[in-house]
């Protein structure tokens, strides 16, 4: 078992969820309950699941819910393109979150 809040990128998760939440309080309204929920769902799925398969007894278990925070950074990067396309978010903010997510998913991939 691992301590969750102590690994890096459980940390680096927990960020990408932060700046997540920061960006979509400027979505359009009417997006709440669209893409602002799916983002953000999406965005907390990464650290959860880091964090739920720290308590699971063995590396298999582990590394299966490393690969669903993987698979979930996959998501949110498809929603992050889609409302950059729909001009949600600034150019910036979008390359900086991306940024972000690249380094999480690299992270997230190494065996």
């Amino acid at each position: 078992m691992h301590n969750f809040k102590e690994l890096k990128i459980w940390q680096s998760g927990i960020e990408i969820a932060k700046t997540i939440y920061k960006l979509t309080s400027h979505f359009p309204q009417e997006e709440k309950y669209g893409l602002i929920s799916q983002i953000r769902r999406c965005s907390i799925s990464i650290p959860s699941n880091i964090a739920e398969g720290s308590g699971r007894s063995s590396a298999k278990d582990f590394s299966h819910f490393l690969s669903i925070s993987l698979s979930s950074s996959f998501e949110l990067e498809t929603q992050l393109i889609l409302a950059s396309e729909l001009k949600f978010l600034k150019e910036d903010d979008y390359n900086s979150i991306t940024e972000q997510l690249t380094v999480c998913k690299d992270d997230l991939s190494i065996p």
